[in-house]
């Protein structure tokens, strides 16, 4: 254990680096790293349990900067520890390529385990990483053998308690018990804007004790040893998370800089940098970093220790459980089973003999009966609505937790798999976030698709970490009827194809839903957003299941419905609105007007498809008209000639007079396929 000379040292080597990268990169936020440097040097240099050789050893602790404006003490930490983040990366901070980004960016820096920046969303994905860390270890470890034991650790600063956020993190955090969650809050009463006494009172260690959370009180934030020893306390706690409430002035050692807004988000200046080096007694050259200091912070070895002696334990467990062990290290090598690919055709090709008439946030549960029978890793909940998401199924009962904080399991000693996360709807998304990161489990949740834009930014976040995520969006549009334009989607499918990385699913029938659910499961790198009808969807009888994975597909040619004729144009309408096309093309045939139905469950994976298919698909010449209950900016790039859609918002009334009213009828469509034929 250091000495506090030693302490000391370390932490200005963080405040020191701090300094030195912003102002190179005349840009970024200094003050949060020098506030939080002893902070660091407490957790990191006493108590985190990781690898700088092998930044995804399993069983490590999990760190998680929540206020990721602070990113210049998480790469310090990793370059001084022993990462493969040279001193060139930090001299390099901010700059194109660099791989110290402006606000920390998962698998873009090693030692990197989520990406922060959005305030609130990093305590919330540690929350995440708890859950996944109790959950996989109730489920697999056994009398003797923990190989699933280890921490979240979080720092968080007044921003993401402020945000709303972090309110139902910590509700959840504490309902569910997670007493291996330690987080460490930087309070310094600074904000950008000031003194934060006149808009942020909070009785912050109130209200987590209020949540069932443990509190430290007080601790003074540049005392390392009471930090440490807090740290310790906190590890005892076996049915609580923990709350550490570090005082601290942001800024440390800047002489007129410490404790006032200017410390947080602008360089300190050349002058006022060399003041802090003298008050610091730091005589350092910028970038410069002594052998001594470096050798007290260097965790390879230590690494190498926990590392080995975890790699023995699990040795020992693979002798005495070898299939729990294979289970275990293929769910978090994130591989599905070897028999996906036939549970997924046979599902599909169920859906499609069946044939059944429901609405298709029923043929996502009936989806889901096989792939949670077959996926033990599905992890899935509801946001309070349970009963209109049917996200439940006959393999996923409740998770609960006993008054001991124990993970309750069935009479076969199974674990909950189906989350309660009550009204939380961007909780629910941002802690999704933290169970994918963490391994060992895929997360869905569901909602109504008009909340979405209470989860966006945690959405948002999955796609840019590039996150198996899978979000179940029901009551898809106007077709739900009575409950009226607060909760009818108009703009939602449109405005979440905007998010790069995030795959948009819109199914019209149980066989579609079937291949979204395969294709959402499949998806390594991306999340997914399934956007589901409350009202039942007849099936689409279907000439080849094949293509359908491919996002757009031709499902019903003139010939289908009598007419010996090429297509003169093209309908392409997605969900609930594909029925309404294939009787628009019924209709037509009536009048000799030969029209092909082409349904397009998911706009995203057909725009990735190469231009053969698109061409076969969408012939080049033919009138293209888009139908489908929501804006219509988003089909213009299409070449449709026209698109039937809803630029308004909806309104309260039956939906087959809502239907009527807003003209998604099979006459007008029809009549709008007309019209762009005579403009032709």
């Amino acid at each position: 254990m250091a000495n506090t000379q030693q302490s000391h040292q370390m932490a200005n080597a963080i405040r020191a680096l701090a300094m030195d990268a912003v102002q190179q990169a005349n840009s970024g936020h200094p003050g949060a790293p020098m506030g939080m440097a002893d902070m660091a040097v407490a957790l990191w240099g006493r108590h985190l349990k990781h690898n700088p050789a092998n930044p995804q050893w399993f069983d490590r602790d999990r760190f998680v900067l929540s206020n990721g404006h602070a990113s210049m003490l998480l790469y310090a930490l990793l370059h001084l520890t022993g990462y493969d983040l040279p001193l060139q990366e930090l001299k390099n901070f901010r700059q194109l390529g660099s791989r110290t980004a402006g606000h920390p960016e998962v698998g873009h820096t090693p030692g990197v385990e989520t990406t922060t920046g959005p305030l609130g969303q990093g305590i919330t994905n540690a929350v995440g990483f708890a859950l996944a860390e109790k959950l996989l270890a109730a489920e697999f470890n056994r009398e003797g053998h923990a190989v699933v034991d280890h921490h979240t650790y979080a720092f968080l600063g007044d921003g993401c308690l402020m945000e709303g956020i972090s309110h139902e993190a910590v509700g959840l955090a504490g309902a569910w018990k997670l007493n291996k969650l330690i987080a460490l809050y930087d309070d310094n009463g600074i904000s950008i804007d000031g003194q934060v006494a006149p808009w942020f009172i909070d009785n912050t260690p109130q209200r987590f004790a209020a949540c069932g959370w443990n509190v430290i009180n007080a601790v003074d934030g540049h005392d390392v040893d009471a930090l440490a020893a807090a740290i310790a306390t906190a590890k005892t706690s076996t049915d609580k998370p923990t709350l550490i409430v570090c005082k601290t002035a942001i800024g440390k050692g800047s002489p007129n800089r410490a404790n006032t807004a200017k410390a947080h988000g602008e360089p300190l200046g050349a002058e006022e940098i060399n003041l802090t080096r003298a008050v610091l007694g730091w005589s350092h050259e910028p970038f410069v970093i002594p052998e001594s200091v470096y050798a007290d912070w260097d965790a390879k070895a230590a690494g190498e220790a926990f590392e080995t002696e975890w790699t023995l334990r699990f040795a020992a467990y693979e002798a005495a459980y070898p299939e729990l062990a294979f289970e275990l290290t293929r769910r978090m090598r994130g591989d599905l089973p070897k028999d996906f690919a036939q549970v997924a055709v046979d599902t599909v090709v169920a859906a499609h003999t069946k044939a059944e008439t429901v609405a298709s946030r029923k043929a996502s549960q009936l989806a889901l009966e096989a792939f949670t029978a077959a996926l033990p890793e599905l992890l899935g909940g509801s946001a309070d609505l349970t009963g209109s998401n049917l996200t439940n199924t006959k393999s996923t009962p409740a998770l609960r937790f006993d008054d001991e904080g124990k993970v309750v399991k069935t009479e076969g000693g199974q674990i909950g798999r189906h989350i309660n996360y009550g009204v939380r709807e961007f909780g629910m998304a941002a802690i999704m976030n933290g169970v994918a990161l963490h391994g060992g489990y895929i997360p869905y949740g569901g909602t109504f698709l008009t909340f979405s834009d209470y989860s966006r930014n945690a959405i948002r976040m999955a796609a840019l970490m590039k996150q198996r995520v899978i979000h179940v969006f029901t009551h898809d549009s106007i077709g739900l009827g009575e409950d009226g334009p607060t909760h009818q989607s108009v703009e939602h499918a449109a405005s979440l194809r905007l998010i790069p990385n995030l795959d948009v699913w819109r199914p019209a029938d149980t066989a579609e839903t079937a291949v979204a659910w395969s294709v959402a499961l499949s998806n390594r790198d991306k999340p997914t957003a399934l956007l589901l009808s409350r009202q039942n969807l007849p099936y689409a009888p279907k000439r080849d299941l094949g293509d359908i994975s491919r996002g757009a597909y031709v499902l019903s040619e003139p010939s289908d419905v009598g007419l010996k004729k090429k297509p003169v144009a093209v309908i392409i309408a997605t969900g609930s609105e594909v029925q309404l096309a294939l009787k628009a093309q019924r209709l037509l045939a009536d009048t000799k007007v030969a029209v092909r139905v082409v349904s397009m469950p998911s706009t995203t994976t057909f725009d990735r498809e190469d231009a053969k298919y698109k061409k076969a698909v969408l012939p080049a010449g033919l009138p293209r008209i888009a139908v489908e209950m929501g804006v219509t900016d988003g089909w213009w790039k299409y070449g449709c000639a026209a698109v039937v859609g809803i630029d308004t918002y909806g309104e309260s009334a039956p939906a087959p007079v809502l239907f009527k009213h807003f003209g998604f009828t099979e006459e007008n469509v029809a009549a709008t396929v007309l019209a762009a034929l005579k403009r032709k």
